[in-house]
């Protein structure tokens, strides 16, 4: 049989394990069930992957991402190791066919969500396979108390009945609470457990204080010109500040969900390359990027909970080299911004009304829409029903965590057009504008009948089949329609939604509302959490976050922005120096910055004692003045 190593040395190239792995990997080797708590950059597939490949049989990945499946199964196939993912959207006969695969064609891994264990004919098919162990990844989704709770995760226990083989829950971010759950719930016998420290001894988390933040961001990239992250909550933001970052000299670029897979994988590879040396994200940035030596991760707004935060600042600094964790805010006021956030959840009346809503748009009958696939524009579906985006979208990831709907960010255009001159007169078209006739040409020999009615058309085919780019395509299109040769309507969506069960309504939406009311609930205390880590101002950085995930006896880190100010002394010369300064007229904290030659950290520190002190105040414009 094969050892570890040599598998880690054939496959990933590696001469050594990270710590902890090699010990996961012999105990589930061992045939004991297993519970891995590797935070952010711990290398957790390794530790199921391995084992997998050393025994006969296929290894059940349950996962509740789609992308992360897909991320993991391309990882693997460029390892030439056979892996198969059963996503949502998939037919009955695809996913029949996708099973036989793993049955008769030497495939190591299959990736499946835990919803779709839930269909009896799936769950059947996969006990007559040879599983030779079961890997649940984002474990503390089992956890009412974990941040993304998936009711469909409580369900695996079941497969303890059909499956005699070691069970390994891994997860990066897990509380005491949601650790006890994991085991428990998952039925796992005497497992073994095994954590890894949450402290980054080389990440300093740094709270700075600013109501200048594009200036602030200016200095930091200035001063570290390696790779940063700067991570923004809408994708409006992401693709503002990134164009705004390129305006002032730094290469940027942007990701969020509703970007094309192409456009993805394109912006991505000028990050990774180093084209760009910033990328502006959502939160949908991350998975699956190992990429070792980003210097600074900077968030402009305050993240949802500790979890998050932990796992995106964890993405700076995996070289072991010193790095920035950077959270940018002015004076917070805790009671304004937790009401703010309040305001953003959805209740139970207004998870009613979106579902309701989404039916009418998609025009679903009572009882009607099961297994059907439905295309929307969120922003133009909230704007008809006058609708919170944030909140509308809040509630369709509710749904989809309860398995009522599967959702998937996409960028996909929909065009029904008519053409309305006469098909000699559109030869005469072509013949005279020669650069568009390529795509004109594929539409009349793929859709015969757009002379006589309105016909909807693929745009990704039309792109492929005449070498265009769907830009290109919609141009000609557009064109067409402006000089009346075709009416058109052209329509840009950017999620789908698999409805997995037919309209219910009431009965729908009031036997979820109660986990609705409890994840509220758990969201705000979060989000509690995440306030204090933010406003303490007695605490070490790193400390507060390894006390929050139950390790006892954190030492500082001597390098957060805490840290830094108590090593400090407070100079007198700051404290007169900013006096001097603010006696000649009202500065904000990065004219003040730029003007005298103190640390960004001495200036705070100064800045927050003159506050207390009452010696200077933040007026109506947001710079400091002298009282």
């Amino acid at each position: 049989m094969n050892q570890p190593l040599d598998v880690l040395k054939a496959h990933w190239k590696h001469d050594a394990f990270r710590p902890t792995q090699e010990e996961i990997i012999n105990s589930v080797l061992s045939g004991k069930d297993t519970f891995a708590l590797l935070p952010t950059g711990g290398g957790k597939s390794i530790c199921f992957q391995i084992p997998a490949l050393i025994k006969p049989g296929i290894c059940l990945v349950i996962s509740p991402l789609v992308a992360l499946m897909k991320d993991q199964v391309e990882n693997l196939k460029i390892k030439n190791i056979k892996a198969i993912a059963l996503t949502g959207g998939i037919s009955f006969e695809e996913t029949n066919n996708l099973l036989d695969n793993c049955a008769f064609g030497g495939y190591k891994f299959l990736y499946v969500s835990p919803e779709r264990l839930q269909q009896d004919w799936v769950l059947e098919r996969i006990k007559n396979l040879n599983v030779n162990s079961v890997a649940i990844d984002e474990a503390h989704c089992i956890s009412q108390w974990g941040h993304d709770f998936r009711p469909a995760y409580l369900k695996i226990a079941t497969l303890k009945e059909y499956f005699h083989v070691p069970f390994i829950a891994l997860t990066a971010t897990a509380t005491p609470r949601v650790q006890n759950d994991i085991c428990s719930l998952l039925h796992l016998e005497n497992p073994a457990i095994f954590k890894n420290s949450f402290a980054r001894e080389n990440l300093g988390y740094h709270i700075i204080k600013t109501e200048d933040k594009l200036g602030k961001l200016k200095q930091i990239f200035l001063k570290n010109p390696e790779p940063s992250i700067v991570y923004v909550k809408n994708r409006k933001a992401c693709v503002e500040f990134s164009k705004t970052f390129n305006d002032l000299g730094f290469t940027s670029t942007y990701y969020h969900g509703g970007l094309s897979t192409k456009d993805k994988d394109k912006n991505m590879k000028l990050w990774l390359e180093e084209k760009a040396q910033v990328i502006v994200a959502t939160n949908a940035f991350g998975m699956g990027i190992d990429k070792p030596n980003v210097k600074t991760v900077v968030h402009l707004q305050i993240p949802d909970n500790i979890e998050n935060y932990y796992q995106e600042a964890g993405r700076a600094g995996r070289n072991g080299n010193k790095s920035f964790a950077l959270l940018l805010t002015p004076e917070i006021n805790s009671e304004n911004l937790k009401n703010y956030f309040l305001s953003n959840l959805p209740n139970k009346e207004f998870l009613h009304l979106v579902y309701k809503d989404l039916n009418n748009h998609f025009q679903i009958a009572y009882g009607e829409g099961f297994q059907e696939i439905f295309y929307l524009n969120l922003n133009q579906f909230c704007a008809k029903f006058n609708l919170s985006v944030t909140k509308t979208f809040a509630c369709l990831q509710f749904l989809d965590r309860q398995g009522i709907i599967t959702l998937n960010n996409l960028i996909s255009n929909k065009a029904s057009l008519q053409f309305l001159i006469e098909s000699r007169e559109i030869i005469r078209y072509c013949s005279l504008n020669v650069k568009d006739a390529a795509v004109i040409e594929t539409i009349l020999r793929n859709y015969t009948g757009v002379f006589e009615q309105v016909t909807i058309i693929n745009i990704a085919l039309i792109a492929t089949k005449s070498g265009a780019s769907e830009d290109k395509v919609i141009k000609v299109l557009n064109k067409l329609h402006a000089q009346e040769i075709i009416e058109l309507k052209l329509q840009s969506n950017d999620i789908s939604i698999l409805y997995n069960e037919p309209r219910e309504d009431s009965y729908t939406i009031n036997r979820v509302v109660k986990i609705l009311e409890n994840q509220n609930q758990i969201k705000i205390e979060q989000y509690s959490q995440m306030l204090n880590f933010v406003s303490d101002n007695s605490t070490c950085k790193s400390v507060l976050i390894s006390n929050y995930f139950g390790e006892e006896n954190a030492k500082p880190c001597g390098i957060c922005s805490y840290c830094n100010s108590k090593n400090k002394s407070e100079p007198k010369s700051v404290l007169e120096s900013i006096q001097n300064l603010l006696k000649k007229g009202a500065l904000s904290s990065n004219e003040i910055e730029n003007t005298l030659t103190f640390s960004t950290e001495e200036i705070i520190f100064a800045l927050q004692n003159l506050l207390e002190n009452d010696v200077i105040y933040l007026n109506v414009n947001n710079k400091y003045q002298i009282k």
